[in-house]
């Protein structure tokens, strides 16, 4: 069984600025055109990473302009919450264990608020993460903790501990 050390290692991954660890292993050639924030912007079709994240470490809490398909490969399960525009929050958990509800796939649409954690202690889960379209960082917000509260005040303690 491989550590999260020799997977970093072997798959070239880098620390990631949500938390975790990453690298981009596609990006399509085909590029469309979008209107985000009410400009024009140019995004590839699709893009792919490697996603590693260990117990303990945060995968901050944060959203992106684009659905974003989460895959599972080895590990732990990965909890993965998400707080959608009307407030409702879910609780996914991405693994193999279907008998238990998890699921080796699952979607996070477009504009979802979303952050994850490993399930197990002293372990990790390795993941792929599939945008479409593409992911850019211009599409890529950070939760602002104060922010985000005042907003979905039924949340606050959740969007503290991930903030």
């Amino acid at each position: 069984m491989n550590t999260p050390e020799q997977l970093i290692s072997r798959l070239g991954l880098i620390p990631h600025r949500e938390g975790g660890w990453f690298r981009e292993i596609y990006r399509s050639e085909g590029t469309l055109k979008t209107v985000r924030n009410e400009v024009e912007a140019v995004r590839n079709h699709s893009t792919a990473i490697y996603f590693l994240l260990t117990s303990g470490q945060k995968n901050a809490l944060h959203r992106i302009a684009s659905d974003e398909i989460w895959h599972f490969y080895s590990g732990s399960s990965l909890a993965v919450y998400e707080i959608d525009a009307n407030g409702n929050f879910r609780k996914n958990i991405l693994g193999t264990d279907a008998e238990n509800g998890e699921m080796p796939a699952l979607v996070i649409k477009a504009g979802n608020w979303f952050c994850a954690e490993v399930t197990e202690a002293d372990s990790y889960t390795l993941a792929g993460c599939t945008v479409s379209p593409g992911f850019d960082f211009e599409d890529f917000e950070l939760a602002v903790a104060d922010k985000l509260a005042l907003q979905f005040p039924e949340h606050e303690e959740f969007i503290r501990k991930f903030s």
